[in-house]
């Protein structure tokens, strides 16, 4: 998994609420359990038209958006049913971090422990962010996870929450399984004096 520290980059716009992952990623992509290819699942009930044309309207679809990083989600982001393959999908896009005042607590589980950020933000930061990337598709925000900072085009800071846990295995690159066996030999020694005292 790729360490997650700092990141500056545009704002992909996606005003809906209640986004869910049937939304984010459909059913019909749930038979692989690899992450390859997902990507090209992502909202494709709204980034392909009828006949499998990219739909141009689609904000995923325009030029100006292609190496943009971050998501700017609306309220209640990622509900519905659980599904690892949502963050999956994200990820495989290229989206490393999603904006929103809140998300589905299954999916913000899934996407933590797939190296994809949940930024917990503010209504008033939210409606900020909006309207910047509104009146400028160029404008670019930072997030220094070290700091728990996201950092509006203007210099100002917010702060967003995030578990101690969570924040070392981002900043390092590690799933939760890798983070325990970068601890075997303490696992084992305890394991060792646990079974001489019983």
């Amino acid at each position: 998994m790729q360490p997650f520290r700092t990141l500056t980059t545009r704002i992909i716009p996606l005003p809906r609420e209640n986004v869910d992952t049937d939304q984010i990623i459909p059913a019909r992509y749930l038979k692989v359990t690899d992450k390859a290819g997902l990507g090209e699942g992502l909202f494709s009930s709204w980034r392909y038209l009828p006949d499998g044309q990219p739909n141009p309207e689609f904000i995923l679809n325009q030029a100006e958006y292609q190496d943009a990083q971050i998501l700017l989600a609306g309220n209640n982001f990622g509900c519905g049913s659980s599904r690892e393959h949502a963050p999956w999908a994200l990820a495989e896009w290229g989206i490393r971090a999603v904006i929103s005042t809140s998300f589905a607590d299954i999916f913000r589980n899934n996407a933590l422990k797939n190296g994809l950020l949940p930024v917990v933000v503010d209504a008033d930061t939210q409606r900020r962010l909006f309207a910047i990337a509104e009146d400028d598709l160029n404008v670019q925000v930072t997030i220094d996870l070290a700091s728990q900072t996201l950092t509006l085009p203007d210099g100002s800071r917010v702060a967003f929450p995030i578990d101690a846990f969570n924040k070392t295995c981002l900043l390092e690159g590690l799933d939760p399984l890798q983070y325990l066996l970068r601890h075997t030999l303490e696992i084992e020694t305890y394991e060792d004096a646990r079974g001489s005292s019983v």
